[in-house]
Formats: C-alpha cells, sequence, structure tokens
C-alpha cells in the first residue's frame, strides 16, 4: 500500500475562489495512497470555510465544520476536514494545528493561492521513497503573476544547508513541502509568520538534504499575498532569521542578500538612513549586491518600491 498523506491548507477566508481551487488540485492528484485534508480556518470561524469549500470534489456540501467527507478517487480514499486553529493565531499557527490532527505517513503543505500540478504527489512520495534516511522532500515550482508563468528550477536533486544559506531558494517553497510525519514542526514564534518557512526549511536540510524533485509541479501565485508590502514585517522576520541562524552572517553571498533586502525594505518605508546602513553592510560583505543598489535607489525617490517588485515578480523572482 502507498503512504498515506496529510495535506494542511492555510486560509483566512479571505479567498475563497483560490482556495477552492488550490482544494481541487490536492484532490484531483493521481496518487494512490490515502490522502486527508485538513483545511484550517485562522481567523475566521471554520464554518464560513466549510461553505466556501462545500461542493469541492470530496468536501460533501453543507458538510459541518470538523466533518470528515470522504470519496474515492481512482480507488484511493480521499476526505477533507475545515477546523479551527487552535494554536497560535497566524501562518505558523495554522500549520501545527494541521498537523497535530493528522496521524498519515507524510505531511504537506498547500499555500490556499497556489495550485499542485498533475504528478506532483506520487513523483516526491516516489523520491523519498529512494532515500529511506531522508524525510524532507520539495520541487520545482511555475511562478504566475499576472498573464505570465515562469519555472524556476534548482538545477539539483537535493538541496543543502549550504544551498539555503547561500541563496533563499524561492522554488523551495512551502507549497511543494512533503515530510515525514514527526520530522518536524513550525517555529509560531516566527514574527507575523514571516520566513518561517525557509527557517522550516533550513532545518530540515541540517538533519539531512532535501530531496528535490527538478519539476515544476506547484503553481505559485504571486500577487495576493498576504505578506507583500509588509515591510516592517518582513524586517523583522529577516532579523528573526538572522538571529535564529547565525549561519548567514557567515556566508558573504547569503548574508549581503539579507541585508540588502533589509535596506529595500526599509527604503520602501522611507527610512533613508536605515537603507543607507544596510545598503553600506551589504555591498561591504559583498561589493556589488544588486539589493542594495536597488534599495538606494528606492530611498533616493528614483523608482518605488511597487514598481521593482512588479519587474521582479513578471521574471519570476523577487527582492
Amino acid at each position: 500500500m502507498r503512504p498515506a498523506v496529510g495535506v494542511v491548507i492555510p486560509t483566512r477566508g479571505d479567498r475563497p475562489g483560490p482556495l477552492r481551487a488550490a482544494l481541487t488540485g490536492v484532490l484531483a492528484q493521481e496518487y494512490a495512497g490515502r490522502v486527508e485534508v485538513v483545511v484550517v480556518a485562522d481567523g475566521v470561524p471554520a464554518s464560513v470555510v466549510t461553505r466556501q469549500v462545500s461542493g469541492v470534489s470530496g468536501a460533501a456540501p453543507g458538510c459541518a465544520a470538523g466533518l470528515v467527507a470522504g470519496v474515492e478517487a481512482g480507488g484511493a480514499a480521499r476526505s477533507v476536514r475545515v477546523l479551527d486553529n487552535r494554536r497560535a493565531a497566524g501562518l505558523p499557527g495554522a500549520r501545527n494545528t494541521g498537523i497535530s490532527v493528522l496521524g498519515t505517513d507524510f505531511v504537506a503543505f498547500c499555500d490556499d493561492d497556489d495550485l499542485w500540478l498533475p504528478g506532483k504527489l506520487a513523483a516526491q512520495v516516489a523520491a523519498l521513497a529512494e532515500e529511506p534516511d531522508a524525510g524532507f522532500a520539495s520541487c520545482a515550482v511555475e511562478v504566475e503573476y499576472g498573464d505570465r508563468r515562469v519555472p524556476r528550477l534548482a538545477g539539483i536533486g537535493h538541496v543543502t544547508h549550504r544551498h539555503l544559506t547561500r541563496s533563499r531558494m524561492m522554488m523551495v517553497h512551502s507549497s511543494t513541502f512533503l515530510f515525514r510525519r514527526g520530522w518536524t514542526w513550525v517555529d509560531e514564534s516566527a514574527p507575523a509568520g514571516q520566513n518561517e518557512d525557509w527557517d522550516l526549511a533550513l532545518r530540515a536540510a541540517w538533519r539531512h538534504p532535501i530531496v528535490h524533485v527538478d519539476r515544476p509541479l506547484v503553481r505559485v501565485r504571486w500577487g495576493s499575498s498576504h505578506y507583500a508590502g509588509r515591510w516592517a514585517d518582513r524586517i523583522a522576520g529577516l532579523e528573526w532569521m538572522l538571529a535564529r541562524h547565525p549561519g548567514l552572517a557567515a556566508e558573504p553571498r547569503g548574508a549581503a542578500r539579507v541585508y540588502g533586502q533589509l535596506a529595500f525594505c526599509h527604503a520602501a518605508l522611507g527610512r533613508r538612513r536605515e537603507a543607507a546602513r544596510w545598503s553600506l553592510r551589504a555591498f561591504s560583505t559583498r561589493p556589488g549586491e544588486p539589493r542594495a543598489a536597488v534599495a538606494l535607489a528606492v530611498a533616493g525617490g528614483l523608482v518605488s518600491p511597487r514598481a521593482v517588485l512588479h519587474a521582479l515578480h513578471r521574471r519570476g523572482h523577487g527582492i
């Protein structure tokens, strides 16, 4: 028998259309094992989210919050539950709520505005089955922004701790995560939920290199993120990562990237002095760090942060 997989989909209930699409993508996976989906309502009653997903194949119309609704898909069981967030408010607590109620062999994440593409689940379970000592898998993604879709591949089959220290590697995205149950939990101390996925990946890679299926099997939809433009939260999240992972400052390329991001966030808030300070630190760590130069341009009023992000997002990149 194939291992059972539990899928956690956190939601605030403010994106019903994308949520239904995300749930449909998970339930449509051609995977021969049992799949249990837990949709965690964060900051909104579970009954509201239940109505939003009602009618999606596998979520019975009018089912009460918390009730398991099951279907058979290709001979394999599929079930959906909608629960209230029982832990700390926010994304990390919502993810951990889902993990805590699952009794499956594997746990996977899917954000409510992303979409699993065909073959995602089967490919990752198979990849982990080939490496019994590994416990965590990711895959490449396809970034959707407006009318553009850009594949983001890693070019490797294993992601190490050093890879994630040198680069955030955005294709190692939370909606690609699949891991053995009990392998890890999300850190709920992440400020405003910022960088909880990067922290989780770093901790997983420290134990064992992440098994990476380098095919775009998840569509990551940019443009509707709850985190875009929350500059103060992003600053707090980056400072939290520097304090939590001292190795980031020891790797010049990775450190300069984080310093450049901090410079950009301060510039977006109009804090010119702080933007200049972090830009100087980025340049001294890695001469020519592009984020520092962009931050100075934003601080000087030469370009808006929105224009910078729009240009980058159209190419499948972020700051």
